[in-house]
């Protein structure tokens, strides 16, 4: 992959990360439970490492790093914010991340299938490793939320 094809792989990377970033701090807001919380917190300020890490990359490679997140990732977290107040909000939160954490998989996955520079290669292994964990997590929380309100989780 040449160097510029990296730097675009990475920015939309950035780009997702910052998506998950901005997600994770919508649904600390949100949440109720204090342990959702804690977590989404956390999670936020793993993306904005994650973030950072991207586009230190960049800057190594000479190109412009991203800043911000996506118009698609907005809207996400708007719709988000309307399901949860029509709702259980932490049901609704942990649906809604679970959701951008598929997303956020997938366009790691995506970068995997290229060819990286192995440097390149390790850190989006280990930042697709994060949001695999990240959504499974929440997957758990989520159907655990479920049982225990008695709704069937998908």
């Amino acid at each position: 992959m040449h160097s510029q094809d990296t730097v675009k792989l990475l920015n939309e990377l950035i780009q997702t990360s910052e998506d998950g970033k901005k997600g994770f701090t919508e649904a600390s807001q949100e949440a109720k439970k204090a342990d959702l919380k804690s977590l989404f917190k956390q999670r936020a300020a793993d993306c904005g490492t994650a973030v950072l890490e991207l586009q230190t990359l960049v800057h190594s490679l000479g190109g412009t790093a991203s800043d911000g997140g996506t118009v698609s990732g907005a809207m996400h977290r708007g719709w988000a914010k309307v399901k949860t107040a029509m709702g259980d909000a932490d049901i609704a939160v942990l649906e809604s991340v679970e959701r951008a954490e598929d997303k956020a998989k997938a366009a790691y996955q995506k970068a995997l299938t290229g060819t990286l520079p192995q440097q390149i290669r390790l850190v989006v292994q280990r930042q697709h490793d994060n949001a695999v964990r990240n959504h499974d997590i929440v997957r758990n929380l989520r159907d655990s939320y479920k049982s225990i309100k008695g709704i069937h989780a998908d």
